[in-house]
């Protein structure tokens, strides 16, 4: 599956799942992404005291990552990294990008550019994200898959499983 087809799939499960995000603002919207990468760059650097695991961890990044792309109007681009992926990866680098991430989101309440550090900030935590799945031998896009499985059931008037 290409990345365009996972931001079709991603949006479709927003519509259908996290009306109370969709209905915002765009740029709340954005603000609320930018909230949720920096809970991410917390869980890994607690390490392993998390609860979460890595791999969770890794699958709701990706899931907005993709969720932020579609508010920016933003195709992410194709990667391919393979299992054999060993580039040593560091936490802090996805703390940057989601620092980053968050810089452009507090940019906007003065005012100013903020769209182009988004739009970078989003590939890079992606770009991080896909390598450290790959490094991890983690299969993300079946985990995205089954989060949002498990994400359509969450809402009370849910249909049953």
């Amino acid at each position: 599956m290409n990345m365009k087809q996972q931001q079709q799939i991603q949006y479709d499960h927003d519509l259908k799942n996290h009306f109370d995000i969709l209905s915002l603002s765009r740029i709340d919207r954005l603000k609320h992404y930018g909230l949720h990468f920096s809970k991410y760059a917390g869980r890994f650097a607690r390490g392993d005291a998390e609860i979460k695991s890595r791999q969770e961890t890794l699958t709701d990044a990706f899931l907005v990552c993709l969720s932020a792309a579609n508010a920016l109007n933003q195709a992410l681009p194709e990667r391919n990294y393979h299992e054999n992926f060993a580039t040593p990866l560091s936490d802090l680098e996805f703390t940057d990008y989601a620092g980053r991430f968050a810089d452009a989101c507090e940019k906007i309440d003065h005012l100013e550019e903020f769209r182009k550090i988004a739009l970078e900030a989003n590939i890079g935590l992606s770009d991080w994200i896909l390598k450290a799945s790959a490094a991890n031998s983690i299969d993300l896009y079946f985990l995205v898959d089954e989060r949002r499985k498990k994400l359509a059931h969450r809402l009370v008037y849910a249909p049953e499983p």
